[in-house]
């Protein structure tokens, strides 16, 4: 059982990892990866994608806390793209909207649990 346990955390740490490195340098780690840089909407969708992957990570250990992270940086970083990154498609406030009602409610849920708890 440790061993599935150490490979988990390795696991949640490497995703920690990346999705940091796509939060800061998203076209370095697309060139690392695939050997092309990102240009127009990849990048900030790659920006979206490095949250998804801490959330992730986070998520290994604590899913409550995993999805309050994605959903709460989610609507920060899509509010930030409407208001001052000059990507703003039709769905894009619906979904900022959304993901801050869900991080609402899973910030109300997560004052219900104890974080240490196996749910």
């Amino acid at each position: 059982m440790w061993a599935g346990k150490w490979a988990l955390t390795v696991a949640a740490a490497a995703e920690i990892a990346t999705g940091l490195a796509l939060l800061v340098a998203p076209s370095l780690v697309a060139w690392l990866l695939f050997g092309a840089t990102l240009t127009g909407v990849a990048i900030p969708t790659a920006r979206l994608v490095g949250i998804a992957l801490i959330s992730l990570g986070i998520a290994c250990g604590w899913p409550l806390v995993g999805m309050l992270t994605y959903s709460a940086l989610a609507t920060l970083y899509l509010a930030y793209l409407g208001l001052a990154g000059g990507f703003a498609g039709v769905l894009l406030w619906p979904a900022v909207v959304l993901h801050a009602v869900l991080t609402a409610l899973l910030t109300v849920e997560l004052t219900r649990h104890d974080l240490y708890l196996d749910e």
